[in-house]
């Protein structure tokens, strides 16, 4: 059986709408706890796919937060045996630092849901499949494009959005795995944010609220498609 690991650093910061995809494509799911339990790139040399999710602290501070040096070893190991990597927000942070791009803040907050703006490889790429529905944005930092990859997507607020390297590598700032439904978890959790941020908690509600319907179709279908490349990636590398 394959499995995914998932590095979480906020409990509902989770795998979301891909966590039920990847349990129906006979994925075992197991959740990595930063901070609480510890990262070993040998240990986690064997996984099918790594996933490294969101979190409120920067993809530079590992001075504060040591365990992000072990992160940063992981992914680094994961790219020279281009083996399958997912990077959301925090995650493509990281992804982008190990590749030797730059990571640093925007000096504001990018919170709440917008369409993203697709590169023409992105129009080519599983992104295709989000067909213009705003996705939820929640970060205060930004990536530089690494060298060798190639920019997916982009916003009005945050010109770097997505990037991908062949079909192993997907990197999102944005939050796709998000659930609408969920959205409390983020209002209650992030409550200090939004109020520095001067954010109403009432309209991101709303606006979830009003997502519920077509954000997990189009999410699950990016996902989706983003999993039949590596399963179509496997099958070619156990035919030669």
């Amino acid at each position: 059986m394959k499995t995914a690991v998932a590095i979480r650093h906020l409990h509902f910061e989770d795998l979301g709408t891909l966590a039920p995809l990847l349990v129906a494509r006979g994925y075992t799911v197991r959740y990595l706890d930063a901070g609480c339990e510890r990262i070993d790139a040998d240990a986690l040399a064997a996984a099918d796919l790594l996933v490294v999710l969101g979190g409120p602290i920067g993809a530079y501070d590992e001075a504060t937060y040591p365990f992000l040096a072990d992160e940063l070893n992981v992914i680094a190991q994961r790219l020279q045996r281009s083996r399958p990597l997912l990077g959301i927000c925090l995650g493509a942070q990281l992804i982008a630092r190990a590749l030797g791009a730059d990571v640093a803040s925007m000096g504001h907050k990018a919170i709440g849901f917008a369409p993203l703006m697709l590169t023409p490889a992105g129009e080519a790429s599983p992104l295709a499949a989000l067909d213009d529905v705003p996705v939820l944005h929640w970060h205060g930092d930004r990536f530089e494009i690494p060298v060798g990859a190639v920019r997916l997507a982009g916003t009005e607020a945050c010109a770097h959005q997505a990037f991908a390297i062949g079909r192993h590598l997907l990197a999102l700032q944005c939050h796709l795995e998000a659930e609408p439904q969920r959205i409390e978890q983020w209002l209650i959790g992030h409550a200090c944010e939004l109020a520095q941020a001067g954010l109403d908690p009432r309209a991101l509600r709303a606006d979830a609220r009003a997502r519920r319907g077509d954000l997990p179709r189009v999410s699950q279908a990016v996902f989706g498609a983003w999993l039949d490349e590596l399963e179509t990636d496997d099958a070619a590398g156990a035919a030669r």
